[in-house]
């Protein structure tokens, strides 16, 4: 370190003498135009605030002058981004947002304090506006006469805890809508199916339906997002009934659903897949089942389609009348589709279409009450 650090008559650059990048950047800065004049002649409340702030890892930047020139510390600049403070007012490094911090600044020059928790401001960083959230004080500044000359901004981003914040919420709030609806299609399954099986067979029927529903929930609560994919919900409602034998022909494109839809439409397959080894495709050796689906730009008017096609069924059994798979298939899950669901039967088996548009798919289409089985 040169001699003149030392002191030669003027004030001592102890201050600056640590290694921080500010520090450097700091002395290597040409202040010999600038307002504050070189870092010796730098009156002692200034030199005493630069240096306790170059040598604290909490992010503070002193604030100094009428022309309020900015001297950030090393911790403070990941909050600056891409802006360049050094030497520069702090009334144009912040420019963006200077109506809103602005009057706080003042009442620091005039002498009062202020803390305050995870504000948001709306700030331009990195080329581009971003949400973000800060705690911070600004605090006088005064010299060794008690007059307020500056003010320390002491800060640090919560944005990461606020948005983490955020999203709890609204998982806490899907969590208490989904037992709701879980809890409606649960009462719902019970009373149709008390109410149309009897005995042994009630009892079955009744462990079979619960745990689709179970097993569907499980795949949701695996998930990090409030979404589901559609392929895994098709194989997870399947899986109880592969045999090893090729009797299932899956096909189409990955899709989101909601938390609702991936419920329903675990239903309706485990429904459909009930009905064909019973009474079709799977009930005959040689029957099959095709299920595939075709899909659009997410979020837009295109069309979404989903088929279900057996092929080998025997002849279709009698109208048995609208039973809970029909009222799954054709009203619940075009509800929660916000599109139409059609049952008819073909030469070769039962045929199940669902069509609705790509903007109604996913968790921003989520029904807002669990009261659409309620007539069940």
């Amino acid at each position: 370190m040169s001699d003149h650090r030392k002191g030669d008559g003027m004030a001592d650059l102890h201050f600056l003498n640590g290694e921080s990048r500010m520090a450097r950047a700091i002395r290597a800065f040409d202040w010999s135009a600038h307002e504050l004049g070189p870092p010796q002649g730098w009156p002692p409340a200034l030199r005493i605030a630069v240096g306790l702030a170059l040598d604290s890892k909490f992010p503070k930047c002193v604030v100094w002058g009428p022309n309020l020139i900015s001297l950030p510390n090393d911790a403070f600049l990941p909050i600056l981004g891409d802006k360049e403070a050094l030497g520069r007012s702090f009334a144009d490094v912040w420019r963006e947002v200077w109506h809103e911090i602005g009057p706080i600044a003042a009442r620091a020059y005039a002498g009062e304090a202020t803390f305050i928790e995870d504000f948001p401001l709306l700030i331009d960083r990195h080329g581009y506006p971003e949400r973000c959230h800060f705690t911070f004080c600004y605090s006088p500044l005064r010299d060794e006469n008690g007059i307020v000359r500056g003010m320390m901004d002491t800060v640090v981003e919560t944005t990461s805890k606020v948005e983490n914040r955020r999203q709890l919420r609204l998982i806490n709030g899907e969590l208490g809508h989904r037992i709701k609806n879980t809890l409606t299609v649960v009462s719902a399954i019970v009373n149709q199916t008390l109410n149309s099986h009897a005995g042994a067979e009630a009892h079955d029927t009744l462990r079979r339906r619960i745990g689709a529903l179970a097993q569907a929930q499980t795949l949701l609560n695996g998930s990090a997002t409030l979404e589901a994919r559609i392929g895994s919900v098709i194989e997870a409602a399947l899986t109880p009934f592969r045999t090893g034998q090729r009797r299932f022909h899956i096909d189409g494109p990955e899709v989101r659903l909601s938390a609702n839809q991936a419920l329903m439409l675990a239903l309706a397959i485990n429904e459909l897949a009930t009905n064909a080894l019973k009474y079709g495709a799977l009930s005959v050796p040689g029957g099959s089942i095709d299920l595939s689906w075709s899909a659009g730009r997410p979020a837009s008017d295109d069309p979404f389609r989903l088929v279900w096609s057996e092929t080998g069924a025997p002849p279709a059994p009698p109208d048995r009348g609208k039973g809970f798979g029909s009222i799954i298939i054709e009203d619940a899950l075009a509800q929660d589709f916000q599109g139409e669901s059609r049952l008819s039967f073909t030469s070769t088996g039962l045929r199940c279409e669902l069509t609705c548009r790509m903007k109604h798919l996913g968790a921003a289409q989520e029904t807002p009450d669990a009261d659409r089985l309620e007539s069940v």
